[in-house]
């Protein structure tokens, strides 16, 4: 059984002294949680003072983003080693505004997941369509493309320290969720795709979680669906009682005894 894991993309939001006081209320509201993971990755320069309120709880503590690079001539960049020294134990790599406004690669991603894995931490590929390639018929091919090329060279062991969002961008900050049964159609073709590039138990064991437009009210219907196995959260993560009803579902029959 898949352990859930709800993370919160805080994006270009909150100065450290916001961070701070969202943490802290995050770890009193979210103190009894022990059968999800939870992740909050806020900007750069509030990793450190969020780490240090979190290590107390089971909160734990993300990146947005890193350079594959370990050091080197790079203004402006952050290396993985930085974010695991400032207390990251997961970075979220790929996501829709990285390649669309930033023009990411799969290739450039895929140097990133590798690097984030040898500084032993775990990394969460986003991947997504936009409106034009669903309503054109090319969802399973670029999601097809984006999770083959973004994971290439990850070998079984390490696909233990991956994580897959899906995040469909006309769905990211738009007020537009994918219908449960859309996101479970595409839950379930990455995780067969996973299936024919992995072992049958890489396929099985890989937590595969929704972004877009999660709210409170819609998280519920998403996590009965059985091959969705938590939420990648954008502007709900930024409101202590929002996240804190969403990390708090209900949960269904199919995740009751979840131990991994």
């Amino acid at each position: 059984m898949r352990k859930p894991l709800i993370a919160g993309n805080w994006k270009l939001h909150k100065t450290i002294n916001e961070a701070k006081d969202l943490a802290k209320t995050l770890c009193t509201k979210l103190a009894d949680v022990h059968n999800t993971d939870i992740v909050l990755a806020p900007s750069f320069t509030a990793i450190s003072a969020v780490a240090e309120i979190c290590q107390e709880s089971t909160i734990k503590v993300g990146g947005q983003n890193c350079f594959p690079e370990p050091q080197g001539a790079f203004t402006g960049e952050v290396s993985a080693a930085q974010l695991n020294d400032a207390g990251c134990t997961y970075v979220i790599l790929g996501h829709s505004e990285r390649r669309q406004l930033f023009g990411e690669d799969d290739a450039f991603i895929n140097a990133k997941i590798h690097a984030v894995l040898r500084a032993g931490m775990s990394a969460i590929l986003c991947v997504g369509e936009t409106l034009e390639q669903r309503e054109q018929g090319d969802l399973f091919e670029v999601l097809g493309a984006q999770v083959r090329n973004g994971l290439k060279d990850v070998n079984d062991t390490q696909m233990e320290h991956v994580v897959i969002a899906y995040e469909p961008i006309w769905a990211i900050g738009t007020g537009k969720t994918a219908s449960s049964d859309d996101a479970a159609e595409v839950h379930a073709y990455i995780r067969g795709l996973l299936q024919g590039v992995f072992s049958p138990a890489v396929a099985q064991n890989t937590r595969i979680i929704y972004g877009g437009s999660v709210k409170p009210d819609n998280i519920s219907e998403l996590m009965a669906q059985a091959d969705i196995d938590g939420a990648l959260v954008g502007g709900a993560s930024l409101n202590a009682a929002d996240f804190a009803a969403i990390a708090n579902f209900p949960r269904p029959l199919h995740m009751a005894d979840t131990h991994r």
